[in-house]
């Protein structure tokens, strides 16, 4: 689902949303733990982000569409696991073929990169405690996606 408006200056280098009965908690806490070697990471209590690539522009946001996922961003937000899912839109004239993150341009993931350290950034303000800790191809993008699938699970089963 995108959905997500902008409260800065900076614009997301992709559409950027989220996948819908997903949630980011212990599971997905625990993959991004098991990653980095960190601990006390929790999940951010929101659905799973995702970045979609489509030559397509889109002028407004609050739709579904149908992606497939080829990698992410492990982001560690606050101490909070915010994994970002890159993902090409099915059937898309350029980026429809891609099947994992290593076949796209090294810009474009530095273009993501760099959006997601500095779109939280207010200008006269300290920066935002992010980073990120890795970035990850398909088979681990799947792997948070089922994590997230869990959580939400969970948290509706509760």
């Amino acid at each position: 689902r995108v959905d997500r408006p902008q409260r800065f200056s900076s614009a997301c280098p992709t559409l950027y949303g989220f996948i819908p009965r997903t949630y980011c908690g212990a599971a997905t806490a625990r993959l991004c733990m098991d990653a980095t070697g960190l601990c006390d990471v929790v999940g951010d209590g929101d659905p799973l982000d995702v970045c979609v690539l489509s030559e397509k522009a889109f002028s407004h946001g609050d739709f579904l569409l149908r992606c497939i996922a080829v990698g992410g961003l492990r982001m560690i937000d606050g101490g909070e696991a915010d994994d970002k899912i890159v993902a090409v839109l099915e059937g898309d004239a350029v980026y429809g073929s891609v099947r994992e993150l290593s076949d796209l341009p090294a810009v474009i993931i530095d273009r993501l990169r760099h959006y997601f350290l500095t779109y939280k950034q207010i200008p006269g303000e300290q920066a935002a405690k992010v980073a990120i800790a890795d970035v990850y191809g398909r088979a681990a993008a799947l792997d948070v996606v089922r994590a997230a699938y869990d959580d939400y699970g969970v948290l509706t089963a509760a």
